[in-house]
């Protein structure tokens, strides 16, 4: 079984579990950047439960890609105990999680993420029953509470952790925050103080500063990005360099360029060119974000139709910027 002190001792990068964006070609580009710890995005137990083809296939972990949590959600004690079931019995996942903080309507109205909150018996209930059932490690994704008055985080990490929970990732805002105002990493350290397992602290990392920051003031084993991580891998590089002692942590606008087609490529030979192009034209923006003109081709790649344009769109750039450049000299 992962040895998840030994983990995040070597490597206290983790990228978050993001829904749409968390498949197995973004995994590999995180992982090959040097990040310790990938999620899969979130996989319904009740499809694994009556056996959905599509939803087992989300639960394929290529073999490079490790170590890797698989986030189960749902609402039903014994459905949620049987998918976790069949993922530690029939898939290569290194972590069982349970996503008890996603704060979407969708979501939030079956009683799964973040509604679990408002039931902790039942919350307990889930780790418990799972935990018992599998051998693999089981973690937790949860919020600090389901609204400013119902910041139940300290009773509820305290009652994950007696349940059985191996470890525990944070995201320090409530439900009804959603993604909006600041993380609250005061209260990442309460939990991460109050508990003998990993605790995990997320929210608001978009620099390697912001990493070592937050990271030394709350005491956690490990920091999760995540939206700070779309189109930007380079943050993960940028934090490895660090801990390295390294000081030039300088991206250039090729690197950007060359990152853009290798996420374009692992990503259609996962999903296929069509389903790729849809998915990556609202990631491409992200890699061209800062750079002289980037606006001009960020609109040109919401309607590009193959890998052939994209090329074409970042040639052209590339090309444009260089010749900014020259002029500048002459």
């Amino acid at each position: 079984m992962l040895n998840l002190r030994e983990l995040f001792e070597k490597n206290p990068i983790v990228a978050a579990p993001l829904a749409g964006i968390s498949n197995a070609a973004y995994q590999s580009l995180c992982l090959d950047y040097g990040c310790g710890l990938v999620y899969t995005e979130m996989i319904s137990a009740e499809g694994i439960f009556f056996r959905n083809q599509r939803t087992l296939e989300m639960c394929r972990i290529p073999e490079s890609n490790h170590p890797t949590a698989l986030q189960l959600f749902g609402s039903k004690v014994d459905h949620l105990v049987a998918a976790a079931e069949y993922i530690d019995q029939h898939t290569t996942a290194d972590i069982i999680d349970l996503n008890m903080g996603c704060p979407a309507p969708k979501v939030v109205k079956t009683g799964a993420g973040s509604a679990l909150l408002k039931d902790p018996e039942k919350a307990f209930a889930i780790v418990s029953g799972i935990k018992q059932a599998v051998g693999k490690p089981v973690s937790v994704k949860m919020r600090i509470g389901y609204s400013d008055s119902e910041k139940n985080y300290l009773s509820f990490a305290k009652g994950l952790e007696e349940a059985g929970a191996d470890m525990i990732a944070v995201h320090g805002r409530t439900r009804t925050q959603m993604y909006q105002g600041l993380s609250d990493w005061e209260a990442i350290r309460e939990i991460h103080e109050a508990l003998t397992i990993p605790v995990i602290g997320n929210g608001d990392v978009r620099t390697a500063e912001d990493f070592f920051e937050k990271k030394d003031k709350s005491g956690v084993a490990a920091v999760m990005i995540g939206r700070g991580l779309l189109g930007n891998p380079f943050l993960i590089q940028q934090i490895v360099k660090r801990m390295k002692g390294e000081t030039d942590l300088t991206i250039t606008p090729e690197e950007r360029f060359a990152a853009c087609r290798d996420h374009a490529q692992r990503l259609i030979a996962l999903a296929g060119e069509e389903r790729a192009l849809r998915e990556l034209r609202g990631i491409v923006g992200n890699y061209l974000r800062g750079l002289p003109e980037a606006s001009y081709y960020r609109g040109k790649v919401t309607t590009m139709k193959d890998y052939e344009e994209l090329d074409r769109l970042l040639n052209e750039f590339q090309q444009r910027l260089e010749e900014r450049n020259e002029d500048r000299t002459a």
